[in-house]
């Protein structure tokens, strides 16, 4: 089931994309119901000063605006903060910063989500604490060795604490990921290095919302949610099309693709 937040997420990405002229449009979509599942009652969001708060580090963090959206819909961004994305003096820039209310990590390095979220995974159990941490990668990040270094060390300190949820949409700046460079088969690999892997679709939000319910993050091993999306999914003539990683929207193409969200279930 699709939630309003679903909707209302995608529509700010729109909204804001066109407003500000900046791209990374469809890497935003792509990850819209990942981020609706999460921010409609699996992620305990807190203040920093709450310790038991869970911890989301967005990986992938050229995508920040569906995050930004999020943030506002469930009210941790006014409308007026939202409103400054990608403007002078801004901390709502492409990449997240941790100075903003809501955001715990600085990111968009390709490769260093994984390795902080293991971290803050160790941290929590060194402290007794029962937060979970969720990282948000890209299947196209996992190019990176320092993935694989964090995938081992988490798996060899059982951290279950750790969900890995990958935005498998197949596609990169350059084009397309099994053509820069394959990682096939993708979830096999995971299931070596020691993980918990969960296929799912990661364009049905109820799926999603149910999966991250059923994991055991209190023992075992940590958590790996193969997610596979579409790339600028809602938006037809994005879907899939790798300029839609940078290239911004003219009027007549914002038109549309606002046109196509009244037509979403």
């Amino acid at each position: 089931m699709t939630s309003p937040l679903n909707r209302q997420i995608r529509q700010v990405i729109l909204d804001q994309s066109k407003r500000a002229g900046v791209g990374h449009i469809g890497s935003a979509l792509s990850i819209a119901d990942i981020v609706a599942a999460l921010y409609s009652g699996v992620l305990r969001v807190g203040e920093k000063s709450e310790q038991a708060r869970d911890r989301f580090i967005l990986s992938k963090g050229h995508a920040s605006l569906a995050v930004y959206a999020a943030l506002h819909l469930t009210g941790w961004l006014t409308a007026a903060e939202l409103q400054t994305y990608c403007g002078d003096g801004t901390l709502l820039g492409v990449h997240p910063e941790r100075e903003l209310r809501g955001v715990d990590f600085c990111s968009g390095s390709l490769g260093q989500g994984l390795p902080i979220g293991a971290g803050c995974a160790l941290a929590a159990r060194m402290m007794g604490s029962a937060h979970r941490t969720f990282v948000l990668m890209s299947d196209a990040e996992c190019n990176e060795g320092s993935v694989w270094e964090a995938a081992l060390f988490a798996a060899h300190h059982q951290l279950s604490s750790l969900v890995a949820i990958v935005d498998a949409n197949g596609q990169q700046a350059l084009g397309r990921s099994r053509e820069v460079l394959s990682m096939e088969p993708f979830a096999a690999k995971w299931t070596a290095f020691g993980w918990n892997v969960h296929e799912v679709d990661g364009n049905n939000e109820g799926a999603l919302r149910e999966l991250f319910g059923a994991l055991d993050t209190a023992s075992g091993a940590p958590h790996l949610v193969y997610a596979k999306t579409t790339f600028g999914k809602g938006v037809s003539y994005m879907e899939n099309q790798v300029k839609w990683h940078y290239w911004p929207m003219n009027d007549a193409e914002y038109q549309q693709a606002v046109e196509e969200q009244k037509d979403r279930p």
